[in-house]
């Protein structure tokens, strides 16, 4: 089973519990914090999930914060992270189809729980293509 690392920052606390308590009866997830929502940087999180994801090969991450922006700005600045912020089935699919992202981030301001619980479903089940799409990758 991969591993699956969780973190968010305090606009995002709220729906990374609800994450945690859906997919921890499925599977181990990883909490990285915060422990509750009082104001954190995101940049501190995102790197710290950042690290272990890069560290633990074919793991997986989900970053939560208001919009999902800042986490995969900052998520990106890992050498082997392919953050993805997804909102669709779509582009969630494409972020693992076409890209190989190894990080979901997502923004508790923008979609609902089910919303999120549904795209983090998705981009788990979802294989990466390889062929074209992995001399792509191997680029970034």
């Amino acid at each position: 089973m991969k591993k699956i690392f969780i973190a968010s920052d305090h606009a995002g606390y709220n729906l990374k519990s609800s994450v945690v308590s859906k997919f921890s009866k499925l599977q181990k997830i990883i909490d990285l914090g915060p422990n509750s929502n009082n104001s954190v940087d995101y940049p501190d999180y995102a790197k710290k999930l950042s690290k272990r994801v890069a560290s633990n090969k074919g793991s997986f991450g989900i970053l939560i914060c208001g919009s999902g922006m800042g986490m995969a700005i900052s998520a990106n600045k890992t050498k082997n992270i392919r953050a993805a912020l997804c909102y669709s089935i779509k582009n969630t699919k494409l972020s693992r189809l076409h890209n190989n992202a190894n990080i979901i981030t997502l923004g508790e301001r923008l979609i609902n729980k089910s919303k999120a619980i549904n795209l983090i479903k998705i981009f788990l089940r979802t294989k990466f293509e390889g062929g074209r799409h992995l001399r792509r990758v191997r680029k970034i």
